[in-house]
């Protein structure tokens, strides 16, 4: 195709580009909220442009122009989007008192599903699972906003340094300084990307059955054993973080308002290029109501690495429901829960 026929179709008309551009103002804003507002502003803006468009570049870098400069635009002034283990404080006790900041701006995942290109375009690598795994969004919100924007756009979008110069107004020289800089700053993030192992082998599977079978079984040691020895939780808007996988299993063994069996159900989800699960907790009249979302890093040793968000509003993100029916015949179905006040209870 020739990018004068790409320009062809008003953009407002032709979401060929959606997919990737939500991934793209994903990346820079790290929410799917934030991000899917920013894909619409994107076109509209590129609708009331579109006389000045001449074609003299593609349409698809057209977008992305005005969809950074719109990003840009919208970070001024914000704060970035952390996740516990970017706050700068030590392992939490898990037996410590849950303290939680709901007007913290945490980092949000976002659905495989709505960054996933229909066809894959071997041009570009902007949907590739790689560019959005969650540690690499969350590495990037340390970086300040025109550093990301020029990280994302050389790195993930293989732009000329010429071109993002011309973007961003400034020269190829700051570029390739900023891009140096970016590069530090994600040294100094260890980032564990190239351990990760992807969950389409049996043994990957199987291990995704059985952490699903040990949380709806509230089996707190067969969860402790699927960890790695060093794995790390992390529950925003809780803003503790915990390290080791007996920790983690004394968190869940303390904190945790389920109480037996049947208490918890797990909806796959996959999110960030990742394995996620929703979970969902029994409540007193016996169903189950949307209480988490779990997104898992795997490597060849177990799990390394949970972010687990308390944000439900997340779930209508992913087209996931509020509630899932009550499971009939169960004893007790409606008997209330040991925690009361103490376990984790967050809302979006």
């Amino acid at each position: 195709m020739t990018d004068r026929e790409a320009t062809e179709e008003p953009p407002v008309l032709d979401d060929r580009y959606r997919p990737e551009l939500l991934a793209h103002c994903y990346r820079m804003l790290g929410s799917v909220h934030d991000a899917e507002d920013l894909v619409q502003e994107t076109y509209l803006r590129a609708w009331k442009a579109y006389d000045r468009f001449e074609g003299r570049s593609s349409m698809r870098t057209w977008l992305y122009r005005i969809a950074t400069n719109a990003c840009l635009t919208a970070l001024e002034g914000r704060s970035r989007r952390p996740l516990p283990t970017g706050l700068g404080a030590e392992a939490s006790d898990p037996l410590a008192t849950l303290v939680q900041q709901p007007e913290v701006p945490w980092l949000q995942p976002v659905p495989d599903a709505l960054v996933a290109a229909e066809a894959a375009d071997p041009a570009t690598v902007v949907t590739s699972k790689e560019s959005i795994r969650l540690a690499f969004v969350a590495a990037l919100q340390h970086l300040p906003p025109k550093q990301r924007a020029v990280l994302i756009l050389r790195d993930v979008l293989k732009w000329r340094a010429a071109e993002v110069a011309e973007l961003l107004g400034t020269t190829t020289t700051a570029v390739n300084s900023s891009l140096q800089r970016a590069h530090a700053q994600l040294d100094r993030a260890t980032l564990v990307q190239d351990e990760m192992v992807e969950p389409a082998t049996p043994d990957q599977r199987e291990l995704l059955d059985r952490y699903v079978a040990a949380f709806e079984s509230y089996d707190v040691q067969a969860i402790v054993d699927l960890f790695t020895e060093d794995a790390v939780w992390e529950m925003p808007p809780f803003t503790g973080w915990y390290l080791g996988a007996e920790t983690i299993g004394r968190l869940i063994g303390s904190q945790c308002p389920a109480s037996r069996p049947g208490d918890m159900r797990m909806v796959r989800a996959d999110a960030n290029g990742q394995p996620a699960f929703a979970l969902y907790m029994r409540d007193l009249d016996g169903v189950h109501r949307a209480f988490q979302l779990q997104v898992l890093t795997l490597t060849s040793s177990g799990v390394a690495h949970v972010g687990c968000f308390f944000d439900t509003g997340l779930f209508a993100s992913f087209g996931l429901p509020e509630t899932l029916p009550a499971e009939g015949g169960e004893p007790g179905a409606g008997a209330p829960r040991r925690g009361g006040g103490h376990g984790l209870h967050a809302h979006g």
